[in-house]
């Protein structure tokens, strides 16, 4: 395997996780206002070493809050803006001839960054989508035969416009199960909107933002996040849920295990934020929307009721005994 520069290093003695996620929160909110539960969300996926996908009509601040985010964080940016005669080596970089010593020389892609935006990730054909998949899976890239490690941390935030459907290639679900977790940002509320106004009326507020973490610190909240301790009656509670909606009438496609595992890395990262070493049910309550919903599929006859995937984790959810309490 292939290492290229700013990959992996051991996490070093930084601020506790809940500080510097607070930090983080409250500099990417002063670019994106009035969304403080969108900011959370997409800084615990980061905390869960997890890829996020927002989807959500133009305009209302997706690609600011991926910038915000990135220049928060003091580590490298890339940013992929899919069309549809995008190619996967416009993703993962190419081999080139070095005609000097006569071999060929890797250079990389966008991908190769901490933090990765992916624009209008349904607007590329399936193949180049593909590009994505083992990055996003293992964090690396093999390109050539040659597998290239990529650093850390490294996150994949995905945009996607559910509204304009031409020229857009839907993500198969191998492609959305990456997705630790999608959400949408929604419209301001009114007095935020004045906020924006105000806020763009003399400068960029993405552009006056500076970075307040640093990767290493990034890097031990995640460390942080994996040591969270989950009781067995917790576990247990978990498989009951993924069981519960593999039967479920409603659903043709459950929870997989890595769905499973995808639930409990959000429920210890907002353990984390809370200040809290262990995980409790309010936890994986609070996750169980935004990591399955992408996740589910709902039968024919449910879609035709006007029922989604959240409808579904909610019925789940009050139809599983919480541990502790009876049924």
């Amino acid at each position: 395997m292939t290492t290229l520069p700013n990959t992996a290093r051991p996490p070093s003695p930084t601020r506790p996780a809940a500080e510097v996620f607070a930090a983080l929160a409250d500099n990417v909110g002063l670019a994106l206002r009035g969304k403080p539960e969108v900011v959370d969300l997409a800084l615990m996926c980061l905390m869960a070493e997890g890829h996020l996908l927002i989807e959500d009509v133009p305009g209302v601040g997706k690609t600011s809050l991926v910038k915000a985010m990135a220049r928060s964080i003091d580590c490298d940016f890339g940013r992929i803006q899919f069309t549809p005669d995008l190619l996967p080596t416009d993703v993962v970089g190419v081999s080139v001839w070095n005609r000097d010593d006569h071999t060929f020389e890797f250079r990389p892609g966008p991908v190769f960054a901490g933090l990765v935006l992916a624009d209008e990730i349904n607007r590329a054909s399936p193949k180049t989508q593909s590009a994505l998949l083992e990055a996003m899976a293992e964090s690396q890239v093999t390109v050539d035969g040659t597998t290239y490690q990529l650093p850390s941390p490294f996150m994949v935030v995905a945009t996607q416009n559910p509204v304009e459907h031409e020229g857009t290639y839907p993500l198969p679900e191998s492609q959305m199960d990456r997705f630790l977790i999608r959400t949408a940002v929604g419209y301001p509320s009114p007095a935020a909107e004045m906020e924006i106004l105000d806020g763009h009326s003399t400068s960029d507020p993405v552009g006056q933002l500076r970075p307040v973490a640093t990767a290493a610190e990034v890097r031990a909240m995640a460390a942080e996040v994996r040591s969270v301790h989950a009781a067995p009656a917790l576990r247990s509670y978990l498989t009951e849920v993924a069981a519960a909606t593999r039967r479920h009438p409603q659903l043709t496609l459950g929870m997989s295990p890595r769905a499973t595992l995808a639930l409990l890395r959000a429920a210890k990262a907002r353990a984390v934020v809370a200040g809290r070493s262990f995980v409790i049910p309010d936890d994986i309550h609070a996750m169980a929307g935004p990591v399955l919903d992408h996740r589910l599929i709902c039968s024919p006859a449910a879609q035709m009721a006007g029922l989604h995937g959240s409808d579904i984790v909610a019925d789940v959810l009050s139809a599983v005994a919480v541990p502790g309490t009876t049924s």
